[in-house]
């Protein structure tokens, strides 16, 4: 609708009551439109601010899409529309993006909503390969990978949680022969995409104020955030700015929201493109392979499907591979790039041997599930009351995060506590898992029977969760292609708990759990854990860490921050894929820019660190191919006549 009524006129009074009737049917069993569905129908009608529509990207078809460009970019996620946003800055450069996904849905906006993305058209839906020492609770003990499949990628449906990560974690890239990119490094691009809007954060020398990306607290504060933070006082830790000078402690988690509503980076970098001329956005996109020319060893273009046409496009400059930790590497390997052996057993033409492509695969893994029931002496709102509070008042619990009101990182008995290296992070959640049965079941991929015996005689009960995660995993992955078809998903092994390690560290999350529970301010709410058992640990004595060692390989979540598969190091370190400019090892032409390129995943969320990787990388282009180049946040001590690429010098353009 181009014109929406006031909310307090007898017309949209009126749209609203037809609403509440919408919704009621929406929810009555045996519904045939769903809840999200008609949700959605209601945006449109009554949130422009939502729908956005005078600046939303411009798609551009086919026909109109050149057959050169300057650079061509795969993937519109947390990294490509960053670096789509940076390069069309030179107005000689033309840049191609391109997305397998389409635009984001509206209902991507809203906070509450986020579980409701997951298993749509905004989600690649991938599963790990089946295991007997993780996600056992799940169907076919396989573990559900959510990835983003749209403008913004995965920004467009995670949890919008912003973490930055631990100083040590970028020191020790730096310290893995990978130069400037210490914290001292990095910390001036973190900077460049923030515009934190927390009042008392403004004026820290660690956050930005004028970047694209806005940061703050929830727009929704859940009234038991206060007996989290009363809590963890009680049992000797701090309410600190996480991302700020310490990590350890907790604080109000910040957010990638603007007014409340989701910030990602299709919203922060792309929609302030629209009228850049030198920019192609190409969505539902599918790219085949990267073309590389053999004899040079140069990548020169990209080969994708879209609307059942096989294209081929030509870069003059640079194909940049901005698919993620996943797809990333599944393209190298469908391009000739891997390792050398595995690629000739599934038919792929070897063009580079590189033994690290899809190996030093990371994760932060999760106990999910535990729930603490409570007496609470406030009251739940209603469902019909949130919709109506969100889409006529724009406020209300559909702003909130529910899953984490209060976020922290603790030390373990296992961390060194005289140095600020936490290893454990801890979700503290308003809600739980047991309520909304069949959408965690769907989300999570639990069997029936699993969830049934979980949460016994306490559905729906006024409970909050606490989910930790393991941050410094030593366990390792690895991805595969199963074979030479790019229809087909790659084989995924996270090999969660491989190490004994990480077992031990995240049972540990679960007693932090317990404590919190028994401090005189959740005692206020009478908080009790879930005492059900599951039956394939209830041999076991409750609550013990056997138990607990038990249930984290049946109830295992992924943190959905996949990372390291192509990791940036030196050209002595044989695994290293790209080197410390994100240049392929032996491929001209050709870099990676996401959270694949990080040699060790850092310690938290990783879609801040995501967007910090692609401004610098942003930076880092601009320098490679105009010498005079002299912006961005940090001047390079290398010569930039020693990173232009030789066959490409002569297209070098200021």
């Amino acid at each position: 609708m181009d014109i929406v009524p006031d909310r307090n006129t007898p017309v949209t009074q009126l749209i609203v009551q037809w609403a509440f009737t919408g919704i009621r049917l929406a929810l009555s069993p045996g519904a045939t439109i769903g809840y999200v569905a008609f949700f959605e129908l209601l945006i449109l009608l009554l949130r422009p601010d939502i729908v956005d529509k005078d600046n939303r990207v411009r798609i551009v078809p086919t026909e109109e899409l050149p057959s050169q460009f300057d650079f061509i970019i795969i993937g519109a996620g947390s990294a490509g529309a960053v670096l789509a946003n940076r390069l069309t800055e030179n107005t000689n450069w033309t840049v191609l993006l391109l997305e397998a996904g389409g635009d984001e849905r509206v209902i991507s906006d809203v906070p509450g909503l986020m579980y409701n993305l997951v298993n749509t058209d905004m989600d690649w839906k991938f599963k790990t390969e089946p295991s007997s020492t993780h996600c056992k609770g799940m169907v076919n003990n396989q573990c559900s990978w959510t990835i983003g499949k749209s403008l913004g990628g995965s920004s467009s449906l995670n949890y919008m949680l912003y973490v930055r990560g631990n100083r040590r974690d970028y020191d020790n890239w730096r310290d893995l022969g990978n130069p400037e990119w210490g914290y001292d490094d990095v910390l001036p691009y973190f900077k460049k995409a923030e515009n934190i809007t927390i009042p008392g954060l403004r004026e820290s020398s660690y956050h930005g104020t004028s970047g694209p990306l806005t940061v703050e607290n929830t727009k929704s504060q859940h009234p038991i955030q206060r007996y989290f933070l009363k809590g963890i006082s009680e049992i000797g830790y701090h309410e600190v700015d996480v991302n700020g000078k310490t990590q350890t402690g907790f604080n109000r988690a910040q957010t990638t929201t603007r007014n409340g509503l989701r910030c990602s980076t299709e919203k922060a970098y792309l929609r302030s493109t629209a009228d850049r001329k030198n920019l192609y956005i190409s969505t539902n996109s599918l790219v085949n392979k990267i073309l590389i020319d053999e004899a040079t060893k140069t990548a020169y273009g990209v080969e994708f499907v879209r609307e059942n046409i096989r294209r081929s496009v030509r870069a003059r400059k640079e194909v940049i591979l901005s698919a993620g930790a996943v797809q990333s590497p599944h393209l190298l390997m469908l391009s000739g790039i891997g390792p050398k052996e595995h690629l000739e057993e599934v038919g792929v033409k070897v063009i580079r041997d590189s033994p690290g492509v899809g190996q030093n695969l990371q994760d932060h893994v999760m106990t999910g599930g535990l729930t603490f029931l409570i007496d609470p002496p406030y009251n739940t709102p209603t469902t019909l009351a949130e919709v109506s509070e969100f889409l006529v008042k724009k406020e209300g619990q559909l702003y909130g995060l529910g899953f984490c009101d209060v976020l922290g990182f603790i030390n373990t008995r296992y961390a060194n506590s005289s140095i600020d290296f936490p290893d454990l992070q801890l979700y503290l959640g308003s809600g739980a898992q047991n309520s909304n049965g069949d959408v965690v079941k769907s989300i999570v991929g639990l069997r029936d029977e699993f969830y049934a015996a979980l949460f016994s005689g306490i559905i729906d009960k006024e409970a909050y969760s606490v989910t930790p995660a393991l941050i410094h995993p030593k366990s390792r992955g690895y991805i595969k292609l199963r074979d030479n078809n790019v229809a087909q998903q790659p084989i995924i092994v996270p090999n969660y708990f491989d190490h004994p390690d990480d077992l031990e560290v995240l049972v540990e999350g679960v007693f932090f759990a317990y404590n919190l529970s028994q401090t005189s301010a959740m005692k206020k709410l009478n908080a009790r854990i879930n005492s059900n058992t599951i039956p394939e640990c209830a041999h076991l004595n409750f609550p013990s860490r056997d138990y607990w060692r038990c249930y984290a390989r049946f109830f295992t979540l992924s943190n959905y921050h996949y990372a390291s598969t192509c990791k940036m190091g030196p050209a002595d370190d044989k695994m290293a894929v790209v080197d410390s400019r994100l240049r392929v090892h032996g491929v001209s032409g050709l870099r990676v820019v996401d959270a694949s390129v990080m040699p060790i995943i850092p310690s938290g969320n990783i879609n801040a660190p995501i967007i910090m990787i692609a401004e610098k990388a942003a930076d880092l282009i601009k320098k490679d191919r105009n010498p005079i180049f002299s912006g961005g946040c940090r001047t390079s001590n290398v010569r930039a006549s020693e990173n232009i690429f030789p066959e490409f010098q002569s297209y070098a353009e200021a």
